[in-house]
């Protein structure tokens, strides 16, 4: 506690300038961005908040970067401890073993430095370091080197959640190339199976472009010229399929769409913001990670919902009858929480489910 208050205690508002330091700036700025994409990184991509092992994961995140400022903020606000302008030792006579400071007016104490930078003697010095912009010693020593223990272990922890995501997206990339599909042929294919299972149809969907083989399917995206086989406008299909095999399933799943999708009414508003902090902490981590835009909501407004996340749902704004007709369409993703089923689809409709296009 005593630490804490010597914290926001300073000696006067000047400790703040050391902030306006190249050293702070640069320290502090390298902290930030470190921790911000390792749990952005690790909520989106990585190990989902909802899941156990998740929520422990960003716990740990956030406490390496706590620490990491606590004794950073501590080694540079509470200093090294200076001599007291003017000091000598009790004993007049022990002077005689110790060097006078014409700067600070005072004897060195044993074990303190004069500092040019903080042009002040400084107990215990160690040295001067620019990223706290302060001296390390007597009473930042050990602020210091917690800082320099922590900052690397925060590291290897944000190394191992980036190293795992960018395997885990190869992984997944290299397994859809073998199979010469893309990551939204592949979520065309789930749908295409979810139609017919969900219709209980006699019909087998069969992805025209997969040759059979993945060394061919391989060859399909690297060549050794570097340049794709093809024009990009016809593609060698497999036999019992044809060029248009895979838009014949699209235009069947976008008139599916329709029929099952589902009419909400907004209970209540919502900005259209990116990452919301007012509607639930879990809804601002599990912002849908694609560019596709954000809709404005205000109470009373009725949505049509055709696709959604855990905490969000994408779908059309229904202005007026002109809907139908594909005018004046306004749509994309909202907060679950801010909508309600409308009762006449409550039980005739089940809510749009998660969307793996864009997590």
């Amino acid at each position: 506690m005593g630490t804490f208050c010597s914290v926001i205690k300073f000696e006067n508002l000047q400790e703040l300038k050391r902030l306006c330091h190249w050293g702070p700036v640069i320290a502090l700025g390298v902290i930030a961005i470190c921790s911000t994409m390792a749990m952005i990184d690790s909520v989106l991509w990585y190990w989902p908040l909802h899941t156990t092992g998740g929520s422990v994961n960003f716990i740990m995140l956030i406490n390496w970067t706590v620490m990491i400022l606590y004794n950073y903020f501590n080694a540079m606000f509470v200093g090294p401890g200076f001599v007291p302008l003017g000091w000598k030792p009790e004993n007049s006579q022990d002077s005689m073993y110790l060097q006078y400071c014409k700067v600070c007016q005072a004897y060195k104490a044993p074990r303190s430095h004069h500092c040019r930078k903080c042009n002040r003697c400084v107990m215990k010095m160690d040295h001067h370091c620019p990223w706290i912009n302060n001296c390390c010693g007597y009473q930042n020593h050990a602020s210091f080197t917690l800082f320099l223990l922590l900052v690397p272990l925060g590291c290897v922890h944000a190394a191992f959640i980036f190293v795992m995501t960018m395997y885990t997206q190869l992984y997944n990339r290299m397994k859809i190339i073998l199979r010469n599909k893309t990551s939204i042929e592949s979520w065309i294919e789930e749908k295409a199976k979810d139609r017919i299972q969900y219709y209980q149809l006699d019909e087998v969907f069969v992805f025209p472009y997969d040759m059979g083989s993945r060394w061919r399917n391989f060859k399909q995206v690297f060549t050794w010229s570097g340049v794709p086989e093809g024009d990009g406008l016809e593609w060698p299909i497999r036999e019992g399929c044809h060029q248009y095999s895979l838009t014949i399933e699209q235009l069947k799943q976008k008139a599916d769409k329709r029929v099952r999708s589902v009419r909400y009414k907004v209970i209540e508003d919502y900005s259209g913001a990116c990452c919301p902090l007012n509607k639930g902490i879990k809804t601002f981590f599990t912002s849908p990670c694609t560019e596709e835009p954000r809709i404005r909501l205000q109470k009373g407004e009725f949505i049509l919902a055709t696709r959604g996340l855990r905490y969000w749902l994408y779908g059309d704004k229904i202005l007026d009858d002109s809907f139908i007709e594909d005018v004046s369409r306004i749509r994309g993703w909202f907060p679950r929480n801010c909508v309600e089923k409308c009762p006449c689809d409550a039980d005739t409709a089940p809510a749009p489910e998660g969307e793996k296009k864009n997590r």
